[in-house]
């Protein structure tokens, strides 16, 4: 059984006239039934264009897993408005996008003694992203740095 290049049935032909046909198309013939049926189904199409389209149909149809990264954010514990209102602009971002974030405030030399104005800088911001973010880690002082880990809200 032939099909043709535009899918119309041409009827049970020799494979040697199938084959004609095919070359007089600058096509290929290709056997799309199993070997053991009978009869034995072919199609003239572009074989390279139907391997591509085949490729291309299996590779949308995979569903894209989006993995969960942690993206940061540093402050300095004397950050001014300016700077503190992009900062968070982009945790927002990164917490509408599904991505976990590490927030930091990173001390030098004597600005160590005053943590607490670290420490006000995080929780202001757990204030603020209260509606769409939870807290994983509260803020932690390691080393010369706070830390804090906020996630998006889980969905109920």
């Amino acid at each position: 059984m032939l099909i043709g290049s535009k899918g119309e049935k041409i009827g049970i032909v020799s494979y040697e006239k199938a084959l004609s046909s095919a070359k007089d198309e600058n096509l290929d013939l290709v056997q799309v039934s199993p070997s053991n049926s009978d009869p034995i189904v072919c199609k003239i199409l572009d074989y390279g264009k139907h391997l591509f389209d085949k490729k291309k149909s299996i590779s949308a149809s995979k569903v894209k897993v989006k993995r969960n990264t942690t993206k940061e954010i540093k402050f300095r514990p004397s950050t001014d408005v300016g700077d503190y209102n992009i900062k968070l602009k982009k945790i927002k971002s990164f917490i509408l996008d599904g991505d976990k974030t590490k927030i930091s405030v990173r001390f030098r030399g004597r600005e160590i003694l005053n943590s607490d104005m670290g420490l006000n800088l995080l929780n202001k911001l757990k204030k603020e992203l209260e509606d769409i973010a939870q807290v994983d880690q509260e803020p932690s002082l390691e080393g010369r740095q706070l830390l804090m880990v906020l996630s998006p809200l889980k969905k109920k």
